[in-house]
């Protein structure tokens, strides 16, 4: 098995300072943030201490550019380290990969001025989220109701909604979308914007108390006349949509990295039990019913990660029209993650139902996945749609 994943961790294509930087990760996930994981899950406490690690070792410098204090590392190299903390803990690997998912629509779409002001924050550690999903509009986006209302030249009032936010209620900027008062309901008024923390008539109406990722925090939040800067729009009124479906492309690997992080760890948890573990005279592993689940679910996993680096070499080299294979990766990624996490209760027997053992946190951990960044099924139809012919 080590050999095998081995030459699969060898895929993407980093440079020697990513691999170092990597490694780095690897050793802070392994030292720092697993010991730490049981407990923030049992108390759903914000794993302030793991982001503190994150921050001292330099991360968010790793998807902002050089020109803003950044690093401007590969693409890859974000995922693989993605993967690599999630694997340790979900909660803190999905608390610092929505960095990211917020922010990388400012990287690609943002005026100078703005790129100037936002970006540095967030090389130097900033926490960030992406607020998207309303009461509802879930992963039909464009039924969201938050409207953003011109008050002069300079400045935008923001009322609305929103709900399941991740770092909602920590970050220090929010990249929220929402509809232009102005613009014709529907999508073409959707448009994007970033708030920013403590902003007047912004509130954090209540925190989800959830089945898993229980230490990261996920926020209902609610907009009362907020003002903020007409400098703060990001892109033009009305090309929010246009914005959203470029971030999502990004994003969706990201998740499916972070659910076969929680897929990678269900895996070796198992395999190392099975090896282990006794019954009839012999080691679970040895019976040949077992053997054939181990087969597929390797199978699986190691065509999937296979999958993830060549979606992440299609974002390095520039390539943008990646829809279908950001949502076959997402799908595919998410529910092999729940199904090997579930296989690994099973092979745990009983004692994979008790929380002394990672495997019953990881399936808890691992539905989710399935859900968010826009559910498997809308993920099955966009796939499907991918195939209509124009006429």
């Amino acid at each position: 098995m080590t050999l095998l994943f081995d030459r699969l961790d060898a895929l993407p294509p980093l440079s020697p300072e990513e691999r170092q930087l990597l490694d780095s990760v690897r050793a802070m996930a392994r030292d720092e943030i697993a010991p730490r994981a049981a407990d923030h899950d049992r108390s759903a406490e914000f794993p302030w201490k793991n982001i503190e690690a994150i921050n001292a070792l330099g991360l968010n410098v790793m998807f902002v550019p050089e020109e803003y204090g950044g690093a401007g590392l590969g693409y890859a190299a974000y995922l693989a380290c993605v993967r690599e903390i999630s694997a340790a803990c979900a909660s803190t690997g999905i608390i610092w990969a929505t960095n990211f998912h917020a922010i990388k629509p400012v990287i690609d779409f943002g005026t100078e001025e703005q790129k100037q002001r936002l970006l540095p924050r967030v090389a130097e550690g900033a926490l960030c989220a992406l607020a998207i999903t309303e009461p509802d509009a879930g992963s039909d986006a464009t039924g969201m109701k938050t409207r953003f209302t011109p008050d002069g030249n300079d400045s935008v009032l923001i009322n609305g909604a929103k709900t399941f936010i991740t770092n909602g209620d920590v970050a220090d900027l929010i990249l929220l979308f929402g509809k232009w008062s102005e613009l014709p309901d529907g999508r073409g008024a959707i448009t994007a914007l970033v708030l920013e923390k403590g902003t007047p008539g912004f509130s954090v109406l209540r925190k989800e108390d959830k089945l898993g990722h229980r230490a990261s925090s996920t926020a209902a939040l609610a907009f009362d006349q907020c003002r903020v800067p007409r400098s703060n729009v990001l892109g033009e009124p009305g090309q929010g949509l246009a914005l959203l479906l470029a971030a999502l492309n990004k994003s969706r690997p990201s998740v499916a990295a972070h659910a076969l992080g929680i897929a990678r760890a269900a895996f070796g948890d198992a395999v190392a039990y099975i090896n282990e573990r006794r019954q009839s005279g012999r080691r679970i592993v040895e019976f040949q019913g077992i053997q054939f689940l181990l087969a597929d679910l390797a199978t699986d996993l190691a065509m999937c990660e296979a999958w993830l680096w060549h979606v992440a070499g299609l974002i390095d080299s520039g390539t943008t029209d990646i829809g279908p294979e950001a949502s076959m990766l997402k799908m595919r990624a998410s529910d092999l993650a729940m199904r090997i996490a579930t296989e690994a209760v099973q092979l745990y027997g009983g004692y994979g139902y008790i929380k002394d053992n990672r495997v019953e946190r990881l399936m808890r951990d691992a539905k989710i996945t399935q859900i968010w960044e826009g559910t498997n099924q809308l993920h099955r139809q966009l796939i499907g749609r991918s195939f209509i012919e124009r006429r």
